[in-house]
């Protein structure tokens, strides 16, 4: 039981770690929590500070999924514990210990998560999102349309019960975190991929945060 419960503070310490607030800093000296949406994630990045730390912050978001799931693989963990490991890796993005509890929408993170404990349905989403986004430039959009995927795409190439059951949870959060985002898509206000701060203040937008 404690190895189990190592490995799940574990997922929770990593999905933590805020790497848009760190990589902002870093390279702007900008609170990434004080401009634009206040989101931590990639989006929030690119339109505060630039291309380079926003590719920074995904591959960040993107690793410590990755990463949480690895390690319990790693250790000889069944699915059952990979897949736990992996949802406290989201949860410790959205709810980070080491930013006060305010994180990001848990997109990128899901992503990695999934790509560490299922390689091929992690690739499914990733086309989804890129084809979703390149046409639409709606990142909010492309990241729900590519969670909401998500659980066919494990019925589809893995099936373990565990797996379909972690995509169930982590659509449903990601959902939940993008509720606004869904009202400005519908009203037709939600901010474009690209679109700078000065607009994002009052139209706080989503993306792989």
């Amino acid at each position: 039981m404690l190895p189990d419960l190592a490995l799940l503070a574990a997922g929770y310490l990593l999905g933590s770690i805020p790497f848009g607030v760190v990589v902002a800093r870093g390279a702007g000296g900008v609170d990434l929590r004080r401009v634009g949406s206040g989101n931590i994630g990639a989006t929030n990045v690119l339109r505060a500070v630039g291309k380079g730390a926003a590719a920074l912050t995904l591959l960040g978001d993107i690793g410590k999924g990755a990463l949480a799931v690895g390690l319990a693989r790693w250790t000889g963990a069944g699915a059952a514990l990979v897949a736990a490991v992996g949802l406290a890796a989201v949860l410790g993005h959205l709810f980070p210990v080491w930013a006060g509890f305010r994180g990001g929408k848990g997109v990128a993170t899901t992503l990695g998560v999934v790509l560490g404990a299922m390689p091929s349905v992690g690739g499914l989403l990733l086309v989804t999102w890129v084809a979703v986004a390149a046409v639409t430039r709606y990142s909010s959009l492309a990241a729900l349309v590519a969670t909401a995927t998500m659980p066919l795409f494990v019925w589809l190439a893995d099936g373990r019960p565990p797996m379909l059951a972690l995509s169930g949870a982590l659509l449903v959060l990601v959902g939940v975190r993008h509720r606004e985002n869904i009202g400005r898509l519908l009203a037709g206000t939600e901010g474009k991929i690209g679109q700078k701060t000065r607009q994002a203040a009052s139209d706080r937008s989503s993306g792989p945060g």
